[in-house]
C-alpha cells in the first residue's frame, strides 16, 4: 500500500526483455536503503526489488503488468516517480493507493497556468473507470486531486513542487501516463453496476 507522495525520482539504467517478463535496472539515491523483495513504486507500478548493486537496484515485471501500463513506453534516461510502501502508522498525507495501475492514458493538455500547471488526460471509457471533480486519482504514482471531471477524461492541477519533483516536468501532449483510480470509487462502480 502506498500514498501517491512521491519520495525521489529513479532514472532507467537498463531494461531487459526475458520471455514476456521485462528487468527494470533503476538508478535512485533510495537504493542504499532498499532490500531484495521490498516493494516499491515505480510511476504507480508496484514491483519486488530482486537485485541490488551499488545504488542501482533491479526490479521484474511480468506481462500482465506490461500490457496494463506505460512499462513498453520507457526508454533508458527516463525519469521515474519512486516511492517505498508506507509503514503502518505513519500519517497519510496522500490518499490510498494499491501500486496496481488499471489503466494508461494520455495527456491532450499541459499548460503553465500563472504559477501552476493545469495537465487533461484522457483515457479509454470502455474500461469502466471513472473520476469524481474533488475525488483522488494517481497518475504516475502521484496522489492528485481531480479538478474536472468528463466522462473519459479529467484535469489536475500541479503546484511548483510537484512539478519540480516528479517527472510530471517531462509532461508533453501525446505523454503516456499510468492511472490508478481511487479505490472505494471502483468498488462503489463494481457494486451499482451489478443492480
Amino acid at each position: 500500500m502506498f500514498t501517491g507522495i512521491i519520495e525521489t525520482l529513479g532514472v532507467v539504467q537498463e531494461i531487459k526483455k526475458d520471455k514476456n517478463n521485462l528487468h527494470l535496472t533503476i538508478d535512485s539515491s533510495l537504493t542504499s536503503e532498499l532490500k531484495i523483495d521490498q516493494s516499491v513504486a515505480h510511476n504507480g507500478i508496484c514491483m519486488t526489488v530482486v537485485a541490488i548493486n551499488n545504488s542501482v537496484y533491479t526490479v521484474t515485471a511480468i506481462d500482465e503488468t506490461v500490457k496494463k501500463t506505460n512499462l513498453s513506453y520507457w526508454k533508458i534516461g527516463d525519469s521515474i516517480n519512486l516511492e517505498r510502501a508506507m509503514k503502518l502508522g505513519d500519517r497519510l498525507d496522500g490518499h490510498l493507493v494499491q501500486g496496481h495501475v488499471d489503466q494508461i492514458g494520455t495527456c491532450i493538455v499541459a499548460k503553465e497556468t500563472n504559477g501552476s500547471w493545469l495537465y487533461t488526460f484522457e483515457y479509454d471509457q470502455n474500461l469502466h473507470n471513472i473520476t469524481i471533480e474533488k475525488g483522488s486519482i494517481t497518475v504516475n504514482g502521484v496522489s492528485l486531486t481531480v479538478v474536472d471531471s468528463q466522462k473519459n477524461q479529467f484535469s489536475v492541477a500541479i503546484i511548483p513542487y510537484t512539478f519540480e519533483h516528479t517527472n510530471f516536468n517531462t509532461f508533453q501532449v501525446g505523454t503516456i501516463i499510468n492511472l490508478e483510480f481511487d479505490v472505494i470509487g471502483k468498488y462503489v462502480t463494481r457494486l451499482y453496476a451489478q443492480k
